[in-house]
Parts: structure tokens; sequence; C-alpha cells
């Protein structure tokens, strides 16, 4: 059994933690607004479970809390930055901004961004640039680490290397994060916390054996996530991986080859204006027929008819104002006439969640702000 708590406490809850630990006003609601959006379209992996690492990295040091990016070379189109750190989600946006800014004169402008800290979960940014028209293309890696073998191979060489894209249509915007691993590290780590095993034959272990067990990714020798594709045809996987880290890392300057330290992201951001193309009505029009043919093919026994928009904006307007998302063992609601309830207290998450964050550990980040709700001992999980 877990609580529920309204999607506005947690933002106010979120935000206040950030500014606590040291963001400005700016960084903090960015943060919080991402992280939020993340488990409310249902990445919870990568929504506020990352609020306490988040926290802890800047109480370490290794995410900057003050300053502006460095800007390493800029044109009317194109612009690279070195992040220095500072929160992904707030260098994200910033740089979403900027993009959109070129696009409206030129039909295209991107940023690269180099040394950015973590990102969080990429969709979460779709849904406010499709909603003016333009089209958003964002991607990363992490050059500090590795996690994902090449197509034949045992050894870690890239991480998962998320895509994003999203667009609008007539009938609302598609947004789609795929990475470029059948699976990604997060969802790893939930499985042996869980322990439970994937549905197929998603990973390597030290030995170069297919295996379901989330637990070879820490054997001795390590593990590897397979590229998307898996045994049979990881090789598409992975060379998609390879254009994400040239997109990422290659642009950016500061890349595998640099031995970056600590959690962090190389990042892509390409904003596009149709209305500079053929046209931004022929291109809204443009997904229909695929829509429908999506809508009207059949299926095999027990699939789901998926379309992007459906695993992502569908899903955040129904948790946010009916359902709810798992948010580090919480839940999250909110009316849709726009009123606010007050957190409640959680119950134990169930088994093999993510509990509500430990308070203390907060208070001791954040100068006492509170965990909403929040039992004082909060519950282990098995």
């Amino acid at each position: 059994m877990t609580g529920r708590f309204d999607a506005g406490a947690l933002l106010r809850f979120a935000t206040a933690a950030c500014r606590a630990a040291g963001l400005d006003a700016d960084k903090a609601r960015d943060v919080a607004e991402v992280l939020l959006d993340g488990d409310l379209m249902g990445h919870d992996t990568h929504g506020l479970a990352l609020l306490t690492p988040y926290l802890d990295s800047l109480a370490a040091g290794d995410m900057a809390a003050d300053g502006e990016p460095e800007v390493l070379s800029a044109t009317p189109v194109v612009q690279a930055w070195n992040g220095r750190k500072l929160p992904g989600p707030w260098l994200v946006r910033r740089a979403i901004e900027a993009a959109d800014q070129a696009a409206a004169v030129f039909g295209l402008g991107a940023v690269s961004i180099a040394q950015s800290h973590h990102i969080a979960a990429l969709a979460a940014y779709g849904p406010a640039v499709a909603a003016r028209g333009r089209m958003l293309v964002l991607t990363c890696s992490d050059p500090a680490t590795a996690s994902v073998a090449p197509w034949g191979g045992t050894q870690r060489v890239i991480t998962p290397n998320p895509l994003a894209a999203a667009w609008p249509t007539p009938d609302g915007p598609v947004i789609l994060d795929v990475s470029m691993s059948i699976t990604t590290n997060g969802m790893t780590a939930r499985r042996r916390a869980e322990g439970t095993r994937f549905p197929g034959n998603w990973l390597l272990d030290g030995a170069g054996n297919p295996t379901d067990d989330p637990n070879a990714f820490w054997g001795e020798p390590a593990g590897t996530l397979l590229p998307l594709g898996g045994v049979e045809a990881g090789h598409k996987g992975f060379a998609l991986g390879l254009l994400v880290e040239a997109l990422t890392s290659g642009l950016s300057g500061i890349g595998r080859a640099a031995a970056p330290k600590g959690w962090g992201a190389s990042v892509f951001v390409l904003v596009l204006d149709p209305a500079k193309f053929g046209g931004a009505e022929r291109f809204r029009r443009a997904p229909a027929s695929i829509r429908r043919g999506c809508r009207e093919t059949g299926r095999w026994p027990g699939a789901p008819r998926r379309w992007p928009r459906a695993l992502n904006c569908t899903r955040r307007s129904r948790r946010r104002w009916k359902s709810s998302p798992r948010a580090t063992g919480w839940r999250c609601r909110s009316r849709a006439e726009g009123g606010a309830t007050a957190p409640s207290a959680t119950a134990a998450a169930p088994r093999g969640r993510v509990p509500p964050p430990d308070r203390r550990r907060y208070e001791a980040r954040t100068g006492g702000v509170r965990v909403p709700g929040a039992r004082a001992n909060p519950p282990a999980t098995g």
C-alpha cells in the first residue's frame, strides 16, 4: 500500500528542497518540474527518484549550484556550451529556448552542451516545444562511464544514449524517448532491487552469455547491457548509439577521449520550425495516415496497440488528473478543477519499490525541508 500525494504539493516540496540545497529559484523550479513530469509521464526511474541523488551531488560539489554555462562558440544558428556541471534540466531548458529562438528565424537551431549534469527524463522536455508548433530532437550520452557493449563484444564501451523527439499533430503531440540499449542502467538497478528478472535476455554476463538476470551487470567480471536489437540485431542499436555519441560528445568537443569524471552528460538539442520547411499545416497533417494505419492494423495475440503519444502525453494527462505515477514510492494526485489536496501520510512502499525518501537524509541535505507526509523512519524494501 502506498500513500497518495498532490502533484502540486510534490512540486512545491521538490522546489523547496532544491532551494534549500543551494539552487536559485529558476534552477530549483526547472529541476523540480522536469523530475515531476518524468514521473507523470511514466518514466519513474528518471523522476523524483532522482531528487535524493541530485541533492547528494549538490552536497558533494559534483553538481554546481551557481553560475552560467560558458559559450564556447556561437553562430546565429548553432551554439556550443560548456555546462560546467550545472543542473541538467536548467541547462537543457535554456538550450531549448536558445535553439527555439534561432529556429523562429532560420528554421532550425541547435545547441551542444559539454559537461552538463544529468538531465533526467528526455521525454519531459518535448510537450512544451510541440505546443509551440516546433519539433524537438534531444539526445545525450555520458562520456564518464559506459554500460553497453558493442554488438558481438563483451566490454562496456558506450552508455544507453537515449534519443527523444517531439512534434505537433492535430490530435496532440507525438512524444518518443528511446534508448539505444534494450534496457537502461536505472531499470537494471530497479530489477536488481526488486529481485526480478527481465522478460528476455537483455544483458550479457561477464563471459558474454545472454542473460535475463540483472545481477549479472554487477558480476565479476562485470556484465553489459545489450544494444537495441539484442543478440539477433544489436548491430543496428549499436550503430544508432554511435550516432548519438557523435552528436553529443563529438560535437560538444569534450567526449570519452577527454576522460571526464563524475555524473554528467553531453547533450545535443535541435529545434526545427516546420513553417520554414514545407509549411506548418502540412507538417501537422502528415502523421494522420500513419496514425490511422496504426489504429487499423491487426495485432499479434496479446500485443498492445502503441502510438508514441499514447505512451507519454496521454499517460501524463491521465496520471495528473485521475491516476498516479510512482514517485519514489509515492503516488501523485491532482484535481482537474485545479484545487490542491494536502499530502496524506504514506504507508509502507510495496516490496521491490523504492520507498519514500528518508526524511532524515533529506533534512540533512536541505537544512530542514520536510518531506510532505513522510514517516520519520521509512520502511526498508525487500
